[in-house]
């Protein structure tokens, strides 16, 4: 564990682990806890990114060695422990007010949905198998567990094209986007595991009876552990968490689109096919995640590695990842931002260089 907080990866663990220690203790005890939970996953993450001005540094593979899956194994089991632990508080179990379980319930959702988010998805891109099933039961617990096949399989190859339900086109609203993209996902994710194992010499099992049979385990512990006032919050916590998700999703690829070739072929992707945000805190927050090009560039770099666009070489959001998703649910808002953003993203890319 001491690892983990030394150097280099040490603002990483504390950016992820300080909102772990804020909303369980929030969860116990409500009052100045609970709202210091949200104000970490909100105005403290908005204020460091506007006032630190220094990006994160990239870091070469064998400088974090095997730092970055501690801290990544240590994210994914205390995201089991917290879940459970919310979902007790939500179930009036911990004699949180009304007040206090309303802003623990809000601070969890963000942090599973931004910070657990990321780590699963750093984790169902890893060699290893035991790290990628740890990836795919975080977002089974979240009853998100296709994404652990949609993602790779469907999103990494058909990304910033009409195929994939993951890119928002241009003029799409949040709210046009999310219900398309869960069930468009969901679906094309089953597709592709069914075609893998039709190419088997040996039979095996669609891993989406793991993720629906997953869920529903999980359902039931949610009413074990909280009766029905569990069970509702966990299910509405589950929904908050996968909105935030979603909503980075929209955000990351928002307008963006590859060229076809004469032969009516896709061209590879590239940096400008993804947004990508160079805010140092929120980076730390969620494992790099904003730096979305070198990420479809090179899937398996682990999240100290990846490096940020050079300059003109792909999008920048104007504001943090998370507050671009707040932003995307007000459309009018939303599109005066993006869309003067994109405009001139393309303007940039229409300019002979």
């Amino acid at each position: 564990m001491s690892g983990i907080f030394s150097h280099p990866l040490r603002v990483y663990a504390l950016a992820t682990l300080a909102p772990i220690l804020l909303i369980a203790l929030g969860a116990v005890f409500g009052g100045f806890f609970a709202i210091a939970a949200l104000i970490y996953m909100t105005a403290l993450a908005y204020g460091l990114d506007a006032v630190i001005s220094r990006t994160a540094p990239t870091h070469q593979e064998d400088e974090t060695k095997g730092a970055a899956d501690i801290l990544s194994v240590t994210l994914g089991l205390l995201h089991f422990t917290l879940l459970a632990l919310i979902v007790f508080a939500l179930s009036g179990g911990t004699g949180l007010t009304i007040g206090a379980t309303a802003l623990v319930f809000l601070a969890a959702g963000l942090f599973f949905g931004q910070v657990s988010n990321s780590n699963a998805h750093e984790l169902i891109h890893r060699g290893n198998w035991a790290l990628r099933t740890l990836g795919k039961w975080v977002y089974i617990s979240l009853l998100f567990g296709h994404h652990a096949s949609a993602h790779p399989k469907v999103h990494h190859r058909w990304v910033a094209t009409p195929d994939d339900p993951n890119t928002a086109q241009e003029g799409d609203s949040f709210y046009d986007f999310v219900a398309d993209a869960w069930i468009g996902s969901f679906v094309a994710g089953y597709e592709m595991e069914k075609q893998d194992l039709q190419r088997r010499s040996k039979p095996g099992l669609n891993p989406y009876y793991i993720y629906v049979l997953g869920g529903f385990v999980m359902l039931v512990l949610a009413a074990v552990i909280g009766g029905i006032g569990g069970l509702i919050g966990y299910v509405l916590l589950c929904l908050h968490a996968q909105i935030q998700l979603l909503l980075s999703d929209y955000v990351q690829h928002y307008g963006l689109l590859r060229s076809k070739n004469s032969e009516g072929d896709y061209e590879p992707v590239g940096p400008k096919h993804s947004w990508n945000a160079p805010h140092w805190f929120t980076g730390h927050m969620m494992l790099n995640a904003p730096r979305h090009s070198d990420h479809h560039a090179h899937p398996m770099r682990p999240y100290p590695s990846l490096a940020p666009p050079s300059e003109g070489e792909a999008p920048i959001l104007p504001y943090s990842l998370p507050m671009m998703a707040t932003i995307a649910l007000v459309p009018p808002l939303w599109n005066r931002v993006m869309g003067r953003t994109l405009k001139r993203w393309h303007k940039q890319q229409d300019q002979p260089t």
